[in-house]
């Protein structure tokens, strides 16, 4: 018999480059603190700690407000943590938050909330909370925490779009910007016609995916449409979707996203922002074009260079 339960999970970003820097001894002991410490907030917001996935954290709440206030101390506390540390060890911690019937077995939990926020984690950038509607639809307005509409999401594995937001924890954002929009909504069918097809190629990859079948995902993570194995990569790095009958990148990753059009020599910066595609070039992940070694994606929209 299930419950109503808010889900929190709770990840920390690129601790691969993070063992690879400290070695295993000392990334063990700095990520089992972390994770220690993610967990007291949780439980410090009447949540409780179902379990530890090596650098992430499983909770539940009663209430999705207790949730929402742990993940907002949770990022406030680490962000003062990152700025003494050194750039090349800065993780910075992802959150997904869904609320939910969900289902308590063994003391492990499962259910669609465990699910989606697991995902939303996953798709979240450094330093983010996604959350859904049901979460935003849980908390008092008079409660003061602020939001900011993603649109409807289709995330893997459901049928259905979710309507996602962004819980805004940084103190000194302006507040005319929460009121903005960042429509990340899977495209209106009439969008697919003014497209063709855009063509991603990595190293001897290449894949040609109509406009119907975005979004898809660079990154690391073996769920990717394209797989980027390098330690400078997210999980999940980048997306490609279509909006407004054109192709959208949206950098989702901790160390940004470069774009650099075929004829130009300047590269266009992503740090958790978007940009639209046109005509051909390349994207590079982690690094910028710069880099000899950074890791790149080749794309052509339309076909015009369809096999």
């Amino acid at each position: 018999m299930g419950v109503q339960a808010t889900v929190v999970f709770a990840d920390l970003s690129d601790s691969t480059a993070f063992f690879e820097t400290l070695g295993n001894e000392k990334a063990t002991a700095t990520i089992t603190r972390l994770t220690q410490w993610i967990g007291a907030i949780c439980e410090a917001h009447r949540g409780r700690v179902v379990k530890m996935l090596g650098d992430g954290v499983l909770a539940v709440f009663e209430r999705p407000v207790d949730a929402a206030d742990a993940v907002i101390q949770m990022q406030r506390g680490h962000r003062i943590r990152l700025e003494q540390w050194p750039q090349p060890l800065r993780m910075e911690i992802k959150a997904g938050v869904a609320s939910g019937d969900v289902v308590e077995v063994d003391g492990d939990c499962y259910g669609d909330a465990v699910n989606v926020a697991a995902r939303l984690s996953d798709l979240a950038g450094g330093s983010e909370i996604w959350a859904t509607q049901s979460v935003v639809d849980g908390v008092d307005d008079g409660h003061g925490l602020r939001f900011r509409s993603l649109g409807s999401v289709t995330l893997r594995g459901k049928v259905e779009p979710l309507t996602l937001f962004k819980v805004e924890w940084e103190e000194d954002i302006a507040s005319d910007f929460l009121t903005q929009q960042a429509v990340l909504a899977r495209p209106a069918a009439g969008d697919a016609t003014v497209l063709s097809r855009i063509q991603l190629q990595h190293l001897d990859l290449s894949l040609s995916f109509h406009a119907r079948e975005l979004p898809v995902h660079l990154g690391r993570n073996e769920h990717a449409e394209i797989v980027v194995n390098d330690p400078r990569v997210s999980r999940l790095h980048a997306r490609i979707e279509v909006r407004s009958g054109g192709f959208v990148l949206v950098d989702l990753s901790s160390f940004g996203t470069w774009v650099r059009f075929s004829g130009s020599d300047s590269d266009i910066a992503l740090r958790r922002d978007e940009c639209q595609l046109h005509g051909s070039g390349e994207i590079a992940l982690g690094v910028p074009h710069g880099d000899v070694s950074a890791p790149t994606v080749a794309f052509t929209i339309n076909g015009s260079t369809q096999r």
